[in-house]
Parts: structure tokens; C-alpha cells; sequence
């Protein structure tokens, strides 16, 4: 998304793309000059499925159905990543404190993202479909379990940015060999645990038919074996029904699991039918004994409803407690009833006197707002460090969080709770309870000793998240703010966003409440809002018809309110409270303000209501200066205002030098049904009144374009002489009309003022260009229309070179297009929200759609919000030096330093209380996760991972071992081929050895010497003592199988010895290129 920006400086991808684009001319606008990307994002997406956690970097992935993923970290840093295919994901991974993030999507595409360059650098494609995933935490290994019963390794090359296929797999033809268990080849592989404190060694996997197999991949063989018809389990006290032994030989398809402890000693598993069983794992064989242990009476039942049909165990996590390994909470999502509410339930559990004395000491049902997405358990990043946090996801967009102290509390209470009882997600741009309403993008022109005064508003430091670096440039000596982002709320309140960079920051918040003044209609829903970047001021109307007057800037000592009305001016000395205060109250009409306009640099406020009046108020003085009557006689909403002012010619000729001339000028007002008012700003009487040929729809905007801002190309269209002339209809003029007067009248000059403005009047089904000097011959004609293909909502302009160059139209079904003014007609982009921002429009949306000149769109949809640039070249935030690092490389290196600097005590640690080792959430495709405490899991080594995965199982190369003793005898009898070949040493045989070999020869010759005469015997006493059952033949078939094995022992002998020969090869080259890279070294780079 951001790649131009990380690999090329903006000027020069400007200078080198104008000069190779034919299109690229000054002031036209071309498909060379677009590139619709999200520059921006905050906000939880309301398709959020699925978490992932960091907990070095202290930073939170959400993942969602339609293919993008929501980077957490503190200090308001986000960031979002947008799949190539709007598909939603089963699988989300950080490679922890890699700086890397692992995706599955639906196709079984294996993406890896970068988190500081927030891209997507490397790609596979799953030729099956992935049912497990899990990441070794601390490296960038991989396990992949398919639908196949296949378990394969990849790995993530960070230097080369590719994953790799290692050689290591295992199939269903493995464990079945290994196990003794029929495994079928369709058989989907639903979990893959490493199991803690392992080294990596040893993986957990778990089959949909209910097979548990524990497997040791630095011995290659299967240690473990559980949950295969294994009768004899334990039922806990959590329920009072009896189990059914008939039941439990079945196969029992597993939907979850985890591990609860941190030794992984003890598995639990839930299942489909609804039950959770607790297997143990500890009785472990070692490598000498190659029996694969499948003992009975390893398992504990727990059910948490005694009905029939119950919900499948969706989701297990388990928090153990901080100082008995034998205790903590497992949180289950599903095993009630079908047809129960949605809740996520925390259990209490105890097992000291063993597992089959596990018990449920207390349980928390905690209801849920909306629909259940995932949770997922991390280290509490608090001052105390210690428990956990629990973050629950729900739907649309909801992410709470509970710390340990609260969990701890509310389970003593054993009642239900909501998910609203814990720590909401802190939005950066809030838009729920109370919802935006209308908002503002504001540009500030002036010096920063001006408004380096303004203090952020305090964020919430209670949220857990603290991952991140922010942007350095907040901090400069010379940091001034450039763009504010002002929203108005349905609950009457106003907040200002420092908008300068793509790291927003709250600098004020204005409550609705004037202090020491009760006004009725205060606290209603704001309907429309303006800035003034020359005074620094903010106007707001409500739906009450009030009009509330900010100035930011201005010493709050001694200052007055004043309360304007129709008839009065009151003037009130405002005494308390801090900060920006309202300087002004106007209340002329009782009905809705649906727009607002500063004009004249800040010194007149024009309000236009929902009943068709217009009122202009003089912002120096505080007063009003005018309120016209309906503008339209329809009471037709008024939709845009405009003033025009003019130098008085004949004035300035017998005015001095020194004398500022008055201005005058003309305001045009706008109505929703396509009513044009031309009335003198100076006492709002109405000079023209037309009714354009638009009025069949609804208007949407109207702008005031100069020619000069206008390309010579769009000038020629208007000006053509074939222009259509349509005369408008006849109307009835409103009451305050004046016949006879015209614009000359009202100091316009006509040849250099009116002649130059055209307007541009945008309705929902067609454009229209119109000629403002035709408004003085009372003539309603048309220069241009545009028919338009579907409804539009929401206009803007661009702007490239200064000059007026595309209108952007959106669509009423989330459609985008832009056109060029070089010929309105020709659509010079088209896309659409969902393409875009996976978004689907919505009714009223357009309302807080803002924009500037330079192609930069904000907009909010529910939980989010999002900046759209338009323009190939817009850099107004200054990506990527503004934008936040997702990852602490100093964070990094400092924890890799103290895992290589302390490994002994790693290892000791491995055993200390933690949360959740490692988790497996849903169905055949579902969630394989392993969430762990780095606290509580020995670090794991790469080299010895590499060692383990770089060969495909049983065919690992032996290891050299030096023989101090003597020669080695090898003994082709004690050979055993179809096991890891082990090296049998022999060192030279002492006297007492070679006279037990003499002893055992006169044993064979029954007592008789090797210079003995054989002792003769009777062909009776040899039959006695050699003669077997069997026939002759009998004895010649067995002696030719010996034979025969012989030589295949003989075969597979002298292919070892080759692969060993080979491998000593190799070894020996690597030790020379070894030493040639070793002598051109100096002594400090050893």
C-alpha cells in the first residue's frame, strides 16, 4: 500500500512520472494522477473474527471476515492491512518480537506481513486445506496440520522474505506405523500444540476423530497416546449426571483444546457433542523404552449442562494461577444447552489432590453485547506485572478488556455479568453513544507561536496495550498544527483532532452546557458545523436552530457570553472554568441549522435552516445582521451558502490611500429542490430568484468556480458556442424580492467580477454548469449538464496545480468516480467503497464525509474511520517518517540479549506461573493457535530447531562421537534395520573377556579342547541333541530365510555406511569453506 512511499522520495516519483506521462499537462486531471489508497485508519472494523497477540511487543492483531487485519498497539498507534482478496481469515499469528505477522485466509493462503513497512512480503498457497496452525513462539518456525492428516514445518526466512517447505512432515501412514492406530487419510488434523518447556522437541496433535498423539520430533517417535477409545475416564464433581461408558467408545470429534499447565502435563480437550475431558500427559516414556504409552484412566470428564443437546466447546483458554500450578480459571466459550444466550463462562479449578479430584470451586457467566468473536489472555502490562488480561472480541467492533484484580473479584460473586462491566477499546474518533453527526476537515494558516499553546486532552492510560513507537515529530521545537479534524455529536458536544499527521490527537472537547446560562435546546444533535482558518473559530448548529460560536484562541480571563436573539443582545461576564469557552449564543429561528458558512476571512457567519431562512451575523460584533423569510416559499431546506464580495470601484476613486474600501457583494443560497437565491449581502434582499432546471431532483451541493482556477480546456466547453440555452420556468417571487435591481446596482462590477464565476450545481441525477453573469439577465440557462447513471449523495472538488481540475461523486450504492472538468462527461476513475475500504455505504453516511482540496477524503463508517488520498503525489502527511514503528527494534534486541545472556535460568523460569501455553480454537478449519507466556516457556533454540526439521523423520544424520577406547566392532547380528541405527562401541577385549569366549567354545564342544580329538557319539545321543520337530525340508526353508536376511541386513548396512560417508564429506567441505572465511578475520571480529 505504503511501497512508494518506503522506496522512493515523492519528488522524485513527481518529476520522473510527469515527465514520461502523456497525459500529465498543468491543471488537468488524468488516470496518471491517481492512486486511491487508505493513508489512515482507526477504529475497530464491525467484521472482526479473530485475535492475535504479542506479548513482547505488547501489540494486538484483529483479523476479519472480509480479508483485513487491525494492528493495537499504545498511544493510539494502529495500523491496517488489507488482503489482496476480501476473504476472511482462520488463522492469525505474530511471529513474536520478529516484527512479522502470519495470516491463513479462507483460500489456504499463507501471508506474512511486516509490520514496519506494513506490507505483505511473502505469499503460499496450501495446495489442501489447513485445518491447524501454530507458530514455536519466539521464531519464525511453523507447524501446518491439512485435511489429509498431514503435519508439515515451514519457516519464514526474514533476510530473503520467502517461507519455506522443510522437509519435515508427517503423514498418516507415520503415527499409524508408530501407534499401532488405524488413522485414515481423510482424517483432518485439528490442533497442533508445542508442548511447553519441550525445547521444541515435542508437538501436541490432535485429530478430528478424537486421536491425541504426543509426538518427540528430536527421536521421531510417538511418546504419547491418547483419546482413542479410551475407556475408564473420571467424572468430576462439576455435574451431577452420570456418564455413559457406551458413549465413550466412540469416536469423539474434537473441537478445542489447550493446555493447563505450564508443564504440559495436563490437555483439555473439547468436543462437538459438548463434553470437555481433561487427558494427562505427564506419565511420559523415555527414549529407551520405545512402547508407546496408551494407558487407561487418563482422562477427567467435566460438562457444564446436564442437557441432551449442547453446544460444541467452541473455545478453551486456560490462566493458571500465579503461584499453584495445580490451579487457575479456564474460559469456555459453547457446552451449554442449544437455545441458551450467548455467554462466555470462566471456571474455577482445582485439582491438588490429583486430577481425578478436580473441582470446580466457582463460575462467572459474562453475557456478551454483541456476537461472540474471539478472546485471547495476555500478560498484564501494568505496574505490577503480574495475571492476566483478558480481551474479549465482539460483534460489530466491540473489544473489552478485564485485568486480573477484576476476574479475581467477580468470581467470588458467581453471578452473571456483562461484557460492558470491562475496559472499552478507547477510540480515537468515537462514533458510538453518542454517534457523529456532521464533521469538519479544518486547515490552519498560521505562525506556530499561535497555537503551539493548545494542550492535548489526557488519553486513557488505563487500556493494557502499549506496543509502538510514536511519531517523533510531535516532539519538534518548530511542531506547529497545520489540520484539525472537528466532529459534532448527537448528544450537543464538539471534539477537535490535532489532523497534522496520521497519529490524531484530541486537543479540545466542548461539552454542550454553557456554564452559568440554562438555554433551553443546547444538548441537542448537531446538524451542521464550519471552521475559520483565519480566526481560528468554530461555529455549530443544532437541531434546535441554536448557533454556539467558538474562538480558539483568546485568553479565557474576563471573558463575556452573548446571547443573541431576534430582538436582544444580552452580554454575559462569564466567571469559572478553564479553557476554550463559547463566546457566543445566536437563536433567531426555531427550526433545524443545516448548514453553516464563514465568509468574508471569518468576519460574517451565514446559517441556513431546514425551513428555508437565511441569517448573517457579524462575528467581530456578536450581533445579527440580517434574517431574510423563506428563500423559496416552499420552505425547502437550504442546503449552501456562498457570498461574493466586490470592491466598490467608484468608492476607492474618491477614497484615500490609506481608507479600506467597503465591500459588497452578493450571497447565493441554495435549496434541497433546486432554487437558486441571489440576494445582497449587505441587507439580504433578494435580487434574483431562479428555479433551475434541476428541480425534478434533489440538490446536493453547489460550488462557485472562478475562471481563473478553472483549466483553459473546461473554459472552452463552457464558452462553446453550441451551447444548449433552457430557459427556466416561471416561479412566484418571494415576498422580499426587489424587481428592477441588479448586480451593478449592488456594487458588482460586472466585466471583471460576475463574468468570471460560474456555478456548479450537483444534483442526484445530473450535473449542471451555469453562468452566474446569466443571474443578472434573469435568464436560467445551462452551459453544461452531465447526466448521471445512478443517485449521487456527496460531492467535493479536486484541485492539481492550483487549479480546478475533478469533481469526485459519490454514489448512493458506495460507487466513486472522477470526473475531469476537461470534459465532465468523461469519467477518469471509478471504483468503490468496498473496493477501496471493504466497506458497504450506508443511509446518512455522506453527512460526516469531509475532504480537501488535495484529494484527501475522511470518512466514518460505525466503529471506523478512515483518510482516503486520492492523488498519486498527495503526501500531506508525510508518510513515512509521520507514520508510528509497530515494532520496538530496541525492545527486541534487548530481549534476545537477556534470552542468550541468561539461558540457564530461561530454562528454570520455564516452570513459573504464566497464562494460556497454547490454544487450538474451532471446528475442522478452525482457530489453531499458541498464545504463551514467554515467562513460562524455556526459549526456544534455533540451531537446535533447525536440526530438528531440516530432514524428513528417521533419516536425521547420526551424530560424530569420538571413540577414545579402541577400534569399533560391529556385529552384523546384533544389527537391528528396521530401528535408528545405533552404533554398538567395543574396545579392545581384556583377558577376562577372551577367556569367557573360550568358555562359551567349550561349552559348544561340551567341555572339550580345540587340540581335542572330537568326541565320538552315537548317531542315537546326536539325533537327542540336534534333531528338531520339524521335517528336513522344514530345516533347509529356515536356513535359507536366515540366509536371505543376512543379506538384506548386509544391503541396508553398506547404504548407511554410504549416507554416513556422504555426510562426512559434506561436514569436511563445510570445515574448509569455514576456514577460509576464518583467516581473512581479524582478532576482534572473532
Amino acid at each position: 500500500m505504503f511501497s512508494k512511499f518506503f522506496h522512493k522520495p515523492v519528488d522524485q516519483q513527481s518529476s520522473s512520472t510527469s515527465a514520461h506521462s502523456p497525459r500529465a499537462q498543468k491543471g488537468v486531471l488524468g488516470a496518471a494522477d491517481l492512486d486511491p489508497r487508505v493513508t489512515l485508519h482507526y477504529g475497530i472494523p464491525p467484521a472482526a473474527s479473530i485475535l492475535a497477540y504479542d506479548p513482547i511487543q505488547s501489540l494486538l492483531a484483529v483479523g476479519t471476515l472480509d480479508g483485513r487485519i487491525k494492528v493495537f498497539g499504545g498511544d493510539s498507534i494502529e495500523a491496517i492491512f488489507t488482503s489482496p482478496k476480501p476473504l476472511p481469515f482462520k488463522n492469525l499469528e505474530f511471529l513474536h518480537n520478529q516484527g512479522f505477522l502470519v495470516s491463513i485466509s479462507n483460500d489456504n493462503e499463507i501471508q506474512v506481513w511486516e509490520l514496519e513497512l506494513r506490507q505483505l512480503v511473502s505469499t503460499l498457497r496450501w495446495e489442501s486445506n489447513i485445518t491447524a496452525f501454530s507458530v514455536l513462539h519466539g521464531t519464525c518456525y511453523m507447524y501446518v496440520g491439512s485435511e489429509y492428516a498431514m503435519v508439515a514445518v515451514l519457516k519464514f526466512d526474514a533476510e530473503e522474505r520467502k517461507i519455506k517447505l522443510l522437509p519435515y512432515y508427517l503423514t498418516s501412514n507415520v503415527i499409524s506405523e508408530v501407534t499401532g492406530v488405524e488413522l485414515p487419510d481423510q482424517t483432518s488434523v485439528v490442533g497442533v500444540l508445542l508442548q511447553p518447556c519441550s525445547l521444541g522437541n515435542r508437538v501436541l496433535i490432535a485429530y478430528e476423530n478424537g486421536l491425541l498423539v504426543l509426538w518427540d520430533a528430536s527421536e521421531d517417535r510417538a511418546v504419547l497416546v491418547r483419546g482413542h477409545k479410551d475407556l475408564g475416564l473420571t467424572e468430576s464433581n462439576i455435574t451431577n449426571h452420570s456418564t455413559d461408558v457406551s458413549d465413550l467408545e466412540l469416536e469423539k470429534e474434537i473441537s478445542s483444546l489447550c493446555w493447563v499447565t505450564n508443564d504440559g502435563s495436563i490437555l483439555a480437550v473439547g468436543y462437538v457433542d459438548g463434553d470437555i475431558l481433561f487427558w494427562n500427559f505427564s506419565n511420559v516414556t523415555s527414549s529407551k523404552d520405545q512402547q508407546v504409552n496408551q494407558s487407561r484412566n487418563n482422562a477427567v470428564k467435566l460438562q457444564l449442562s446436564s442437557g441432551n443437546k449442547r453446544l460444541p466447546v467452541i473455545l478453551l483458554r486456560w490462566s493458571p494461577s500465579e503461584l499453584q500450578n495445580h490451579k487457575g480459571e479456564l474460559f469456555v466459550y459453547g457446552g451449554d444447552e442449544i437455545g441458551s444466550p450467548e455467554l462466555l463462562t470462566i471456571l474455577s479449578l482445582d485439582w491438588s489432590s490429583g486430577m481425578k479430584s478436580l473441582k470446580c470451586m466457582e463460575r462467572v457467566d459474562l453475557t456478551l453485547d454483541g456476537s461472540f468473536a474471539d478472546i485471547i489472555l495476555s500478560p498484564n502490562v501494568g505496574e505490577t506485572k503480574r495475571g492476566t488480561f483478558l480481551f474479549v472480541l465482539a460483534n460489530p467492533g466491540q473489544l473489552h478488556a478485564y485485568d486480573n484484580a477484576y476476574l479475581s473479584s467477580i468470581m467470588s460473586q458467581q453471578k452473571k455479568i456483562s461484557s460492558g462491566s470491562g475496559l472499552q477499546y478507547p477510540m480515537v474518533i468515537p462514533n458510538i453513544e453518542p454517534r457523529v453527526m456532521v464533521a469538519k476537515l479544518g486547515f490552519i494558516h498560521r505562525e506556530k507561536t499561535v497555537f503551539r499553546a493548545l494542550n492535548e486532552v489526557p488519553r486513557d492510560t488505563t487500556w493494557p496495550l502499549t506496543g509502538g513507537i510514536p511519531c517523533q515529530l510531535h516532539d519538534a521545537e518548530d511542531y506547529q498544527v497545520e489540520r484539525v479534524y472537528i466532529a459534532g455529536y448527537q448528544d450537543g458536544s464538539i471534539r477537535i483532532w490535532d489532523a497534522t499527521y496520521p497519529s490524531f490527537s484530541r486537543i479540545f472537547s466542548f461539552e454542550p452546557e454553557v456554564i452559568g446560562l440554562n438555554i433551553a435546546g443546547l444538548s441537542a444533535s448537531i446538524s451542521a458545523l464550519d471552521f475559520c482558518s483565519v480566526t481560528l473559530s468554530v461555529a455549530v448548529g443544532n437541531d434546535c436552530g441554536l448557533v454556539r460560536l467558538y474562538k480558539l484562541i483568546g485568553s479565557s480571563e474576563g471573558a463575556s457570553l452573548h446571547y443573541v436573539t431576534e430582538t436582544k443582545n444580552e452580554v454575559h461576564n462569564m466567571h469559572g472554568g478553564e479553557g476554550i469557552q463559547c463566546v457566543a449564543v445566536f437563536s433567531v429561528v426555531n427550526s433545524s441549522v443545516s448548514t453553516l458558512s464563514f465568509e468574508n476571512c471569518g468576519a460574517v457567519l451565514a446559517v441556513g435552516f431546514e425551513c428555508g431562512q437565511v441569517a448573517v451575523f457579524d462575528t467581530n460584533t456578536l450581533s445579527l445582521l440580517y434574517l431574510t423569510n423563506d428563500v423559496s416559499n416552499s420552505r425547502s431546506p437550504v442546503i449552501s451558502l456562498a457570498i461574493k464580495s466586490f470592491p466598490d470601484t467608484n468608492h476607492l476613486e474618491a477614497s484615500s490611500d490609506e481608507s479600506i474600501p467597503p465591500r459588497k457583494g452578493i450571497l447565493l443560497a441554495m435549496t434541497k429542490n433546486s432554487y437558486l437565491a441571489v440576494l445582497d449581502s449587505t441587507n439580504g434582499e433578494i435580487i434574483s430568484f431562479q428555479s433551475t432546471y434541476a428541480k425534478e431532483s434533489s440538490s446536493i451541493s453547489m460550488y462557485i468556480i472562478e475562471s481563473d482556477y478553472l483549466s483553459p480546456e473546461a473554459l472552452s466547453v463552457a464558452h462553446a458556442p453550441s451551447t444548449p440555452k433552457i430557459t427556466g420556468e416561471s416561479y412566484s417571487v418571494p415576498a422580499n424580492a426587489h424587481s428592477g435591481r441588479t448586480l451593478h446596482e449592488v456594487g458588482a462590477d460586472t466585466s471583471s467580477g460576475i463574468a468570471n464565476l460560474f456555478i456548479l450545481l450537483c444534483c442526484e441525477t445530473a450535473l449542471y454548469l451555469h453562468p452566474l453573469k446569466h443571474m443578472n439577465e434573469g435568464e436560467n440557462k445551462f452551459l453544461q449538464k452531465v447526466t448521471l447513471s445512478k443517485p449521487c449523495c456527496w460531492t467535493t472538488m479536486l484541485k492539481k496545480d492550483g487549479k480546478v481540475s475533478g469533481l469526485v461523486v459519490l454514489y448512493q450504492n458506495g460507487v466513486i468516480e472522477i470526473r475531469s472538468f476537461q470534459n465532465l462527461e468523461q469519467v477518469v476513475w471509478e471504483s468503490s467503497l468496498t473496493s477501496i475500504l471493504r466497506w458497504s455505504f450506508k443511509t446518512n453516511m455522506e453527512k460526516t464525509i469531509c475532504s480537501s482540496d488535495d484529494g484527501q477524503i475522511m470518512l466514518l463508517n460505525g466503529t471506523e474511520f478512515a483518510v482516503v488520498s486520492l492523488l498519486i503525489y498527495e503526501n500531506a502527511f508525510r508518510i513515512p517518517e509521520s507514520f508510528p514503528s509497530l515494532h520496538d527494534e530496541v525492545l527486541a534486541a534487548a530481549t534476545e540479549a537477556s534470552n542468550n545472556f541468561y539461558p540457564s535460568q530461561n530454562k528454570q523460569d520455564a516452570t513459573v506461573s504464566g497464562f494460556l501455553d497454547s490454544v487450538v480454537k474451532g471446528f475442522k478449519g478452525g482457530k489453531a493457535e499458541n498464545d504463551v507466556d514467554p515467562l513460562s516457556l524455556c526459549k526456544l533454540n534455533d540451531s537446535h530447531l533447525e536440526s530438528l526439521f531440516s530432514y524428513p523423520p528417521f533419516l536425521k544424520p547420526s551424530k560424530g562421537v569420538t571413540d577414545e577406547l579402541g577400534v569399533i566392532e560391529l556385529d552384523i547380528d546384533d544389527i537391528e534395520i528396521d530401528e535408528p541405527l545405533v552404533v554398538r562401541f567395543s574396545p579392545k577385549k581384556s583377558k577376562n573377556e577372551k577367556e569367557g569366549k573360550r568358555s562359551e567354545k567349550e561349552k559348544l564342544f561340551e567341555g572339550g579342547s580345540t587340540n581335542s580329538q572330537p568326541k565320538m557319539r552315537t548317531a542315537e545321543e546326536i539325533k537327542a541333541k540336534y534333531r528338531k520337530a520339524e521335517s528336513a525340508s522344514t530345516a533347509a526353508e529356515e536356513a535359507r530365510n536366515k540366509l536371505l536376511e543376512r543379506q538384506q541386513k548386509l544391503d541396508k548396512l553398506r547404504e548407511r555406511t554410504e549416507e554416513l560417508q556422504n555426510g562426512a564429506e559434506s561436514f569436511a567441505d563445510m570445515a574448509k569453506e569455514l576456514a577460509k572465511r576464518m583467516e581473512n578475520r581479524k582478532w576482534w571480529q572473532l
